[in-house]
């Protein structure tokens, strides 16, 4: 069913405009997309929603937007030269290659999985008596699952942290975890790879510099703290934010846009004094999960995920996780950095990062609090959950992508009911009053009933019909695209009616 609502997803995607496999007249080029038309439209509407949220409501919070390159020694104080890897295990009946850690975590969640159908079942059994966190503390099955997964993530982190892959490969031997292809356990030997993308810089290859693209946009930050610091004269604690490209060789790169080599993040540095890091840590955790639940998706949805093993820059790091068609899978990382990447930049530079605090009299190197999102997975998000078949009273099915409205890569469709007696020319009216402040698409082809399901297909939450009444009273019919309820107004209305219903400002309002 889920692998169903998935293969749905991709192919409304393509048929309707959002996402297009690259270089598709040349075969594609793998774990690589294009967004369309429809599709970079959402995703412009979902940096704005982030971006106002960020940075427009937080005083204390800047953007900037930094180079792809940097320095090559960037990377190697960051330690992604040395420490960027992923541990890689092939099927060797299917020729196919996993991620080691990513065959242990589903395996997991499978363990966990029967804890939720324990707990379904227990719950139907003792109806409105039932105490969950009791049954999860007493039940001896459920105790039994959740100590079984305990010691395998302890093991996988330990032999990780030990650079142990042959204990790693020996685990997943350990737990009889299957090739989901092949069904088989014939694994080679797990080994890691880098996964920055090199590449040359210079006008001859002899003289020229290894660069890399950058495989995540949080350094860009970390390397102008200190300009940012001074010319916007920030007091810590404070944030800058970025929205940029980054890239990855990933090797195991699936899942249609959840996984890709080129991506976007939409990341957050919080500079804050040490010893309160952990303090805004617990408060960008709160106020990033009600940003993703402000969007109206069933709060079931969404679920912390505490690391079990922590990045070498890291004492504290969380994951909102959320259910995407195939699973429970990270969306956005929320991570207490502590003060290793400013050290780190500090010692490679030999320049000094240091912020003098006048609250305290004293020069520290701040602590950093990230929040991190990647805005291919929360498209993926948004287009999955938002994509239904509905059946109607009639017995007919519609498709709708009942979006956000503010979200919508078009606000109003405007549709001459014919294409004759001068209904196009008004309609042409609308679309003038209109195209100033909102995405509008005008649409003259075919029947009426079949241009509101082309606008419901693509999220369009009004659709305005021009009709013959129209040029008598400069009335027209406002059709909505969740209920289908139709309404008529004048036009002078029009534009208040259309920014009351798709305002972002509105939207950014029940944040504050």
């Amino acid at each position: 069913m889920a692998d169903d609502q998935f293969k749905n997803v991709i192919s409304h995607a393509k048929e309707y405009g959002f996402i297009f496999q690259s270089s598709e007249i040349y075969d594609g080029l793998s774990a690589v997309y294009d967004y369309g038309q429809c599709g970079a439209l959402l995703k412009n509407n979902i940096k704005a929603y982030w971006w106002g949220a960020m940075v427009q409501m937080h005083e204390n919070i800047v953007g900037i937007d930094s180079a792809i390159f940097m320095h090559p020694t960037t990377w190697k104080a960051s330690g992604h030269v040395d420490a960027f890897n992923d541990p890689l295990i092939d099927n060797k009946d299917s020729k196919k290659r996993y991620r080691a850690d990513v065959l242990i975590e589903d395996h997991v969640e499978k363990i966990r999985q029967k804890i939720e159908k324990e707990l379904k079942k227990a719950a139907k059994r003792f109806g409105e008596a039932f105490d969950k966190e009791q049954y999860l503390a007493t039940n001896s099955r459920v105790l039994g699952y959740q100590e079984k997964m305990k010691a395998i993530m302890d093991r996988f982190v330990k032999a990780m942290d030990a650079e142990d892959l042959a204990d790693v490969k020996q685990l997943i031997e350990d737990e009889q975890i299957k090739c989901p292809v092949s069904g088989s356990m014939n694994w080679t030997d797990v080994r890691q790879f880098n996964l920055m993308f090199g590449t040359q810089m210079g006008s001859v290859a002899e003289g020229a510099s290894t660069l890399y693209l950058r495989p995540e946009t949080a350094q860009g930050i970390f390397l102008n703290y200190l300009n940012v610091q001074k010319t916007g004269r920030m007091k810590i604690p404070f944030g800058i934010a970025q929205i940029g490209k980054a890239f990855r060789n990933e090797i195991v790169a699936r899942q249609f846009i959840f996984r890709m080599r080129e991506f976007e993040q939409m990341e957050m540095q919080f500079f804050v004094r040490p010893g309160t890091e952990m303090e805004w840590y617990e408060s960008w955790k709160e106020k990033r999960l009600a940003w993703h639940k402000s969007l109206g998706f069933d709060d079931s949805n969404y679920r912390f995920h505490d690391h079990e093993k922590l990045a070498h820059y890291a004492n504290a790091a969380a994951d909102i996780e959320f259910n995407f068609p195939f699973g429970f899978k990270e969306l956005e990382g929320i991570h207490s950095r502590t003060d290793f990447d400013l050290k780190q930049h500090e010692e490679f530079s030999g320049k000094k990062l240091q912020y003098f605090d006048p609250e305290i009299g004293e020069n520290y190197v701040p602590y950093v609090v990230e929040t991190s999102i990647g805005l291919d997975r929360m498209f993926l998000a948004v287009l999955s959950k938002s994509l239904i078949t509905e059946t109607l009273e009639d017995g007919s099915k519609r498709t709708v992508l009942n979006v956000p409205a503010f979200l919508a890569p078009y606000k109003v469709a405007v549709l001459p009911l014919l294409k004759k007696d001068g209904l196009p020319e008004k309609a042409r009216e609308v679309v003038n009053l209109l195209k100033f402040d909102h995405m509008v698409q005008y649409d003259e082809k075919d029947a009426i009933g079949k241009r509101y399901r082309r606008q419901d297909a693509i999220g369009t939450p009004l659709c305005v019909t021009v009709d013959h009444q129209s040029l008598e009273d400069n009335t027209v019919t406002v059709r909505f695209r969740d209920t289908m309820e139709q309404i008529r107004i004048s036009m002078d209305e029009l534009k208040a009616l259309t920014s009351e219903k798709v305002s972002l400002s509105a939207q950014l309002g029940k944040l504050s």
